[in-house]
């Protein structure tokens, strides 16, 4: 880790950042939550003042299990069922993350969420695509910069994996980068939905999936030897198939020592990982031996409403935690453009004229 003095909050709001794993429906601004819910006649809330109501996810969240901090996305999915609400929300969504300092985001969701009201899941993407287009339309009318991406989800413990498979295909000429399955991974395997990732392959497709983070070393494999990810979202149980001796060194298992020689990505998520249970607390996250070992890490948000955080808030916790600094921060940023489901020349583009140069006149 660099040797520097710590990093005060400007400077790491200003250090351009690349977020690969954050969820729309997990970065609401409660205002907007209590809005929409007003609008749409949603009457399930449990608090409709913004502050309480930012309270309340975030404290909903802190369950210390995966199941119950999914439980709270009933609500920010709820008011999600209009055109007009998807629109909004992917717009306020690139706002947020501009104004964090992203300059690039894949923002991912699941479309079989938000036809409750009788959307179609085509209708759900374009409302979607367009909210992102008009949000980064005014970024760039305030001067700023963020190109953003997106990520169809389908839910593991549903049956539309294929259907999702093939929306993505559909509009990846539209802004749709690539597919993740989301939702409970203990029980839920990902060779459960083959059919859809031997379709992603056969056109050409881009994948992550969530794994190695409710359940170990089982799902990661099989997110890898028999479904083919490219990412791994989450990915922290991989520390799992490791030893240390009795003088520090670490020695990895096969299927760790497969993931690092590859280069897969780790799409790590610090808070998100304490809320859930996946680690006990940040100081005990696994992130700094993996960046020590240098895996392929990557820092992202998760749910920026629920666990209460930001790209920034989640660089300061663990500039605190590790100890950290700018150097560490420029690695997992240029990690992420690297691994991000965009073309190398736009990947390069960014890295050589927006990711360095910033943290050049950081110093």
């Amino acid at each position: 880790m660099s040797d520097v003095t710590p990093l005060s909050a400007e400077i790491l709001r200003r250090a351009p950042k690349v977020l690969l794993h954050d969820h729309l429906d997990g970065g609401l601004r409660p205002g907007t939550v209590a809005e929409l819910a007003e609008d749409l006649g949603y009457r399930d809330l449990p608090a409709t003042d913004p502050d309480e109501l930012g309270r309340w996810f975030r404290a909903a969240a802190d369950s210390g299990s995966l199941v119950s901090y999914l439980e709270t996305f009933a609500h920010t999915c709820g008011v999600m069922q209009t055109e007009e609400a998807l629109v909004r929300v992917a717009a306020e969504a690139v706002e947020d993350l501009a104004a964090d300092g992203v300059v690039y985001a894949e923002l991912r969701y699941a479309p079989e969420l938000f036809v409750e009201r009788g959307l179609s899941l085509d209708a759900v993407v374009e409302a979607v695509q367009a909210g992102f287009a008009e949000g980064m339309r005014r970024v760039a009318a305030g001067g700023g910069r963020i190109r953003v991406r997106t990520l169809l989800c389908g839910m593991r413990q549903h049956a539309r994996a294929l259907e999702i498979a093939e929306l993505a295909v559909r509009y990846r000429d539209a802004g749709v980068a690539g597919f993740d399955i989301a939702g409970p991974e203990d029980g839920f395997p990902p060779t459960r939905n083959l059919d859809a990732f031997d379709y992603l392959r056969r056109n050409n497709a881009h994948f992550t999936i969530h794994a190695g983070e409710a359940f170990g070393l089982p799902s990661i494999g099989e997110a890898i030897q028999y479904c083919g990810a490219e990412r791994l979202g989450h990915g922290v149980r991989i520390v799992d198939d490791s030893t240390a001796d009795a003088d520090g060194n670490v020695h990895l298992g096969r299927l760790a020592s497969y993931v690092r020689d590859r280069r897969i990505p780790l799409e790590i998520c610090p808070s998100s990982n304490v809320q859930t249970g996946t680690v006990p607390s940040l100081a005990e996250h696994p992130i700094g031996l993996l960046a020590r070992l240098r895996f392929r890490v990557t820092v992202n948000t998760d749910n920026r409403l629920m666990s209460g955080c930001t790209m920034t808030s989640e660089f300061a916790a663990l500039a605190e935690t590790f100890g950290f600094g700018l150097d560490d921060f420029r690695w997992f940023t240029i990690n992420a453009m690297k691994s991000a489901f965009l073309d190398f020349d736009e990947r390069l583009e960014l890295i050589e004229n927006v990711v360095k140069p910033g943290y050049t006149a950081l110093g």
